[in-house]
């Protein structure tokens, strides 16, 4: 909620905005303070404080300071911390994405360039050699895997994605100094994937894991690339950090390509588009 908060605040009338700080320079404060109170400390009007509370998707005061009071507090314990059973439609709507954007704006700012640069640097130096880029995740992370697969192999690149524990460790068994493993989880606590990036470290591949800071994963693989956006596994399965996941696959693919040979990889990426056009309906 505070997150989903800082991050809209430049969107908000400037009397707004003073709301919205207040808040965040004291949230527990803000929760049990009069209307009369609030509106006298951001220096506005009381109708202020209301139009505040509904531009970030509240019914009013009262909704705003009761789910503000729970997240102070306790913390919601499911998957967005803004989210309520009894939230209408466009409620779920507003907070899911507001979520998902606080999520990638926090990203964009605390991310490790330096991390990045290198492990883009290994992928690419594994594409001028010739040798494998291979994708692991379980579950959800699987699904990531996947896709960044989908990514790297228009690049020429040979490429596999496992989401099978038992294929995932056979896989690492045959790898070799040069190629290159990118595991992707969520909790950066699953067995499977621990096993498989120990293997292919043992091997002499690269490992790049993309997971939350301090997880067993974290610290296993060569390269590091945090993902820190903590949900919960109650009721839900996880939704923004697995868009967080594609995001990084995305900048890592980018990255890739634009530090590629573009004498070979332009003519290839012109030819598969010729060629998909007879996939489509004119």
């Amino acid at each position: 909620m505070l997150e989903r908060i800082t991050a809209s605040l430049s969107s908000l009338a400037p009397a707004e905005q003073r709301v919205g700080k207040l808040v965040l320079l004291d949230p527990r404060s803000f929760a049990s303070l009069p209307v009369t109170e609030l509106a006298a400390r951001a220096h506005v009007s009381k109708p202020t404080v209301v139009r505040f509370c509904r531009s970030m998707g509240y019914d009013g005061l009262s909704d705003f300071k009761l789910k503000l009071a729970g997240t102070v507090s306790e913390g919601v314990p499911f998957i967005h911390r803004s989210v309520d059973l009894d939230d209408k439609v466009n409620d779920v709507l507003v907070k899911v994405i507001d979520n998902n954007v606080a999520a990638f704006l926090k990203y964009r700012n605390n991310a490790s360039s330096a991390a990045i640069e290198k492990a883009a640097g290994a992928l690419l130096n594994t594409c001028i050699l010739g040798k494998r880029i291979e994708f692991f995740g379980a579950g959800n992370s699987g699904i990531v895997a996947q896709d960044a697969q989908h990514k790297f192999f228009r690049l020429g690149v040979s490429t596999v994605a496992y989401s099978d524990g038992h294929m995932q460790v056979m896989s690492a068994s045959m790898m070799a100094p040069g190629d290159c493993v990118v595991v992707i989880s969520n909790s950066g606590r699953t067995r499977d994937l621990m096993d498989a990036t120990d293997i292919a470290r043992k091997h002499g591949a690269t490992t790049i894991c993309i997971t939350s800071s301090g997880s067993p994963l974290a610290s296993a693989a060569h390269i590091h690339l945090a993902a820190d956006h903590p949900e919960g596994y109650d009721r839900y399965s996880p939704m923004t950090s697995r868009l967080l996941h594609l995001t990084i696959i995305d900048v890592l693919a980018t990255v890739v390509a634009l530090r590629m040979d573009g004498a070979k990889l332009l003519p290839r990426l012109k030819d598969i588009r010729t060629n998909l056009r007879s996939k489509r309906y004119a």
